[in-house]
């Protein structure tokens, strides 16, 4: 069984600090040497980011393996109340939840977006559109605004942006359908629209259930991120940030 990005990264942090506490316990024993805490936790720090890009994890662990030692151990002198980190475990929960499993974060898309997108479906009647990780919902309460004449559905699997999503569109009376639960799960086929901004490591296994749940004429839409070797229909540049809305027809 293949082990989750995170546990291998636990398990990377932890092989780090054992094999840097050997070596520095060493060159103390040979060379009667001193290392405060800190010193050790660098050294294990800088192995621990070294080794993540030896493996070829996504660049972003590196920085993360990093800094995680070394804040834990500013944060450990400051004394700070466990229930303050308590109160960060569960509000981090309820907002990534199984980001350690699918490897998708959470990615709040921009206003920017809206009108892009809205010209993308500028020529599909009988609109069904889904967003498949909705987040907190913004982007298809402002369509479903716009396309009155279409049904959208969002799922989200974090409980907490879910929960958000679901209450602006009560607020709002949007008629948009917001869901709880895992994309993966859902069947494609009742939706002629897809749209996604999850992360590089999933577009491959979405493109995989993209291609065999939809229907042929149908559309998948994906913000920022690009399927491995499939050249899109559609590129559409983002004012903002410069990144890309890409597409592809079914």
């Amino acid at each position: 069984m293949k082990l989750s990005v995170g546990i291998r990264s636990l398990i990377l942090q932890l092989g780090s600090l054992a094999i840097t506490f050997i070596v520095l316990s060493l060159i103390k024993l040979k060379l009667q040497v001193s290392f405060s805490v800190l010193s050790l936790l660098f050294w294990h720090a800088s192995l621990a980011a070294f080794v993540t890009l030896l493996l070829r994890f996504d660049w972003w662990w590196a920085p993360i393996q990093f800094a995680f030692p070394l804040l834990a151990y500013f944060l450990f002198q400051q004394q700070i109340s466990p229930h303050f980190y308590l109160g960060i475990l569960l509000a981090s929960s309820l907002l990534f939840w199984s980001t350690y499993r699918t490897q998708v974060p959470y990615f709040p898309s921009r206003s920017e977006l809206l009108n892009p997108v809205l010209d993308a479906l500028s020529d599909v009647d009988d609109l069904r559109f889904v967003d498949i990780g909705s987040g907190m919902g913004g982007l298809l309460i402002k369509l479903s605004e716009r396309r009155v004449d279409g049904q959208f559905v969002g799922i989200e699997i974090a409980p907490l942006p879910w929960l958000i999503s679901f209450l602006r569109g009560k607020v709002s009376r949007s008629n948009v359908r917001f869901a709880l639960g895992n994309f993966y799960q859902l069947d494609l086929s009742q939706f002629n629209v897809v749209f996604c901004y999850l992360s590089p490591a999933a577009m491959l296994t979405v493109w995989q259930k993209v291609k065999s749940e939809m229907a042929p004429g149908s559309l998948f839409l994906s913000y920022e991120f690009i399927v491995p070797d499939v050249t899109p229909d559609i590129v559409v540049k983002i004012e903002f940030g410069g990144v890309y809305l890409y597409g592809w027809r079914i």
